[in-house]
């Protein structure tokens, strides 16, 4: 019994007209990029997919020949400012085509990088509005800081240049300040990111160490390679840390969703040494304020001393002044005395000064007797006289 049947050729032939008659003009279609490769030659070849919940929907070949690589290339890198690379979502202008030795392929003609840029900005504003739902937006804020933090732990690449010039700018500082720093190295970007990133949080709470925070370091990058930064998992885990955890991702006009949840972020990796050094000048400055002010303090009391002491030995100096000055004058009102006592001055007015024969004066005429010899002591001479009698 003979069968009707139709060779390869003719099969494939028939394919081909049908692919081609269902889809005569192009037309854009919304994928994924799963592989791509550009080959020396200037043509690039692509795998594109489709996934749902369920795993992979749908996956087909796709090339991009090089007279139109040549300038789709550059200009999607331009706006998205990464190259086309695996995980992207694209929306890219085919036209269907089949070969009856190559089977079927997409021939892409164009790309909109505006749509890949769009995709990853509505992924970030469904983080954000999660994330806020949860109230985990806030939290790492509520985290104190330790007024000198010393000990980091640090998720970086060890090899990534943005990791030496955090630790070159500390290393350098003009002050001499010293930290202590313990690298965790990671994934900075692709699709292994966040589980890198977040395997190298575990890692820092598994070392039973104590730090005083948490530094995520990356450089400056493409906008598509730093957009694993806006992953919601990495975001959730940060954000519910239990020690503070400070960002330095990419360039100044970057700012993630790791960067929101964070306790602290700054652009780039060098401004975030600056930051740590900042507070350490603080605080050198807060304590030369002091050492101003105590210096100025004492400076101040030893003068009130010195004005205290000065008043003191004025009032001293005053005291005893007026004590030799009394004791002078007391000294005058004596010699006053001594000189009006003094029996030469009494003399010198005409008296005369009667003395027994032992030379005691003698101040009545009782107790003389007839016979006694008595001198008169005149201021000019003495007369030694002999009692004749004695008269009441």
């Amino acid at each position: 019994m003979e069968k009707d049947f139709i060779d390869l050729f003719e099969f494939q032939t028939r394919l081909k007209e049908g692919i081609e008659s269902l889809f005569p003009k192009r037309l854009w279609i919304r994928a994924e990029v799963s592989a791509v490769k550009a080959r020396n030659g200037g043509h690039c070849y692509l795998e594109l997919s489709q996934s749902n919940e369920d795993g992979l929907v749908a996956k087909a070949s796709a090339i991009i020949w090089s007279s139109k690589y040549r300038f789709i290339s550059p200009y999607f890198e331009s706006v998205t400012g990464s190259p086309l690379q695996e995980g992207m979502q694209i929306l890219v202008e085919v036209q269907p085509t089949y070969s009856q030795l190559y089977g079927f392929s997409l021939i892409i003609n164009d790309i909109d990088p505006e749509f890949s840029l769009g995709v990853k900005e509505l992924e970030r504003q469904r983080t954000i509005e999660r994330l806020q739902k949860e109230g985990l937006m806030d939290l790492q804020k509520e985290l104190a800081l330790p007024a000198l933090p010393y000990r980091f732990a640090v998720i970086s690449a060890e090899d990534a240049a943005g990791y030496r010039d955090f630790v070159r700018h500390l290393d350098e500082n003009p002050y001499g300040f010293k930290v202590s720093l313990t690298l965790f190295p990671a994934l900075m970007q692709g699709q292994d990111c966040p589980r890198s990133i977040v395997e190298a949080l575990d890692a820092i709470l598994e070392s039973g160490e104590e730090y005083d925070a948490v530094l995520i370091l990356r450089g400056g990058g493409a906008r598509l390679d730093l957009a694993c930064y806006d992953d919601y998992s990495m975001a959730a885990v940060i954000a519910q840390y239990p020690t503070p955890v400070l960002t330095a991702v990419g360039h100044d006009q970057d700012y993630h969703v790791c960067d929101m949840v964070a306790y602290e972020n700054v652009k780039t990796p060098t401004a975030l040494a600056d930051f740590i050094l900042e507070i350490y000048e603080d605080e050198d400055a807060r304590i030369s304020s002091f050492q101003s002010r105590m210096k100025l303090a004492f400076a101040s009391r030893l003068l009130s001393m010195d004005a205290a002491v000065e008043a003191v030995w004025m009032r001293i100096r005053g005291g005893f002044a007026m004590k030799l000055l009394n004791m002078e004058s007391s000294l005058d009102v004596l010699q006053a005395r001594i000189q009006a006592a003094d029996p030469r001055n009494i003399l010198e007015r005409g008296y005369a000064l009667a003395l027994d024969e032992h030379g005691v004066v003698l101040k009545s005429a009782a107790g003389c007797r007839k016979g006694d010899s008595v001198s008169l002591m005149f201021a000019d001479g003495t007369l030694a006289c002999e009692v004749m009698g004695v008269s009441k």
